[in-house]
């Protein structure tokens, strides 16, 4: 069993993402563990990019924090090597194609994997264009996690049946962000495809920001991941931000097992 299977071994999964270097490596060190500490079973850490096209305003602004405060991939895998000595629970990174070719992606993958990180997200690579990555993933023991869409149709049966990981479903069109309603129709057909083709788990992500949307989510999925709720109280806490997150994570955990 892969570290990112044991995340949805304890009920319902919650899945939190935070941006790397927002506002400071230092802050993101401090909040990966009170992240861990607070309930959540997955952490997708967010390597900044200067054109995140999947994320909405509010990632896409930490994007543009972490990157004015010079964070370097290199400088996050050093933070990443450091804190995986006290936190246990998987990680996984979320970043973009030219991000992971601009290093090397050889070098990249392996970097990863000795840094203790289980699994890469990689939005903007389709499913007919992962070779690029996958046999190198595999080499390293990292999870090359596949998303799904309500736009995805027939692909959903042939991504699912080569999914590693879990299946990232996202919850509606367009970028990243908080939802007022996330419509639950299309989320049950994509899962009841993604589970007639594999048994690897399903987490929905995009737009999930408030308990009773989590609560909601989780009864169609093994999991849901929240970002921009949390980048949201990190822009405006800052430094300060780790027990109101601390707070907000401990919540949408427990309602998603309730």
């Amino acid at each position: 069993m892969s570290d990112i299977s044991k995340a949805f071994d304890h009920g319902k999964a919650f899945i939190a993402f935070l941006t790397c270097g927002d506002p400071d490596l230092d802050t993101t060190e401090k909040l990966i563990k009170v992240i861990a500490d607070s309930g959540a079973d997955l952490i997708e850490l967010g390597i900044p990019f200067s054109d995140p096209t999947a994320e909405g305003p509010v990632i896409q602004n930490a994007n543009m924090r972490a990157l004015a405060g010079k964070v370097t991939t290199d400088k996050i895998f050093d933070m990443v090597y450091r804190v995986r000595k006290t936190v246990k629970i998987p990680m996984v990174f979320m970043t973009y194609a030219n991000v992971v070719f601009s290093y090397g992606t050889d070098r990249f993958i392996k970097r990863a994997s000795e840094v203790g990180v289980s699994g890469l997200i990689l939005p903007d690579v389709p499913f007919e264009e992962k070779e690029d990555f996958a046999p190198l993933c595999r080499r390293y023991g990292i999870e090359l996690i596949s998303l799904i869409a309500p736009t995805s149709n027939q692909r959903i049966s042939m991504i699912a049946k080569e999914a590693a990981g879990f299946v990232y479903c996202v919850s509606s069109l367009g970028v990243t962000g908080v939802r007022n309603e996330i419509s639950s129709d299309n989320i049950q057909n994509m899962i009841k495809l993604v589970r007639e083709s594999t048994n690897i788990p399903t987490a929905v992500g995009f737009g999930i920001s408030n308990a009773n949307q989590a609560a909601e989510m989780a009864k169609l999925a093994d999991g849901i991941i929240v970002g921009s709720a949390i980048v949201k109280i990190i822009e405006e806490h800052g430094r300060n931000a780790a027990p109101l997150v601390s707070e907000y994570v401990k919540t949408m955990k427990e309602a998603i097992n309730s």
